[in-house]
């Protein structure tokens, strides 16, 4: 099988280490017991993060959206674009001084519960036009599906002509109303 064609290989903007670094300490020290756990954080919180952005990949092909991520429990997720029902674009308050945004993938069918996402990536460069060339790619494959199911003859695809449908109803109608019919007489 040869490879898939690379259309997008997304990059990953530096800011994002300061958001995470910012916004992880700024959640542990709301809290009293988190105080002692953000010093510890600041201090090792740069190495982890650092090996998590080595980890982070998002590659848009023709008809699939990679995604890679992970420490210690690595996910390689491969979304098929005809799945995928939008890419919703977010951006809270650190994010938006930090200059990045992040979008959540939802698919047709995901199985993360009502509201979730499948995936959660924040920190592209350039994240509005990556989540423009997605959907466009999406698109673009839907409607070549499209071209291809339409030029397929009746007989081909399944369909009934709209000359034999009228045709077709009748026919059940009758063939329900002798079952009626027989079901009385029993």
């Amino acid at each position: 099988m040869s490879e898939p064609t690379v259309l997008w290989d997304a990059t990953f903007d530096k800011r994002v280490k300061s958001y995470y670094l910012c916004s992880t300490s700024l959640v542990l020290c709301l809290t009293i017991v988190g105080i002692p756990l953000a010093l510890i954080y600041i201090l090792i919180g740069n190495w982890l993060i650092e090996k998590h952005l080595r980890n982070l990949g998002c590659t848009l092909n023709q008809r699939t959206l990679e995604i890679k991520k992970g420490i210690l429990n690595k996910t390689e997720s491969t979304i098929p674009l005809e799945k995928i029902t939008d890419l919703q674009m977010f951006q809270g308050p650190i994010m938006r001084h930090f200059g990045i945004r992040g979008f959540k993938v939802e698919t047709a069918g995901q199985s993360s519960g009502p509201g979730g996402s499948l995936v959660n990536i924040i920190g592209i460069v350039d994240a509005v036009e990556f989540r423009r060339a997605v959907l466009d790619q999406r698109d673009k494959l839907a409607n070549s599906h499209a071209s291809q199911s339409q030029s397929a003859s009746p007989a081909t695809s399944g369909t009934i002509p709209d000359n034999d449908i009228g045709e077709t109803l009748v026919e059940i109608r009758d063939l329900l109303a002798r079952i009626e019919t027989k079901m009385d007489d029993s």
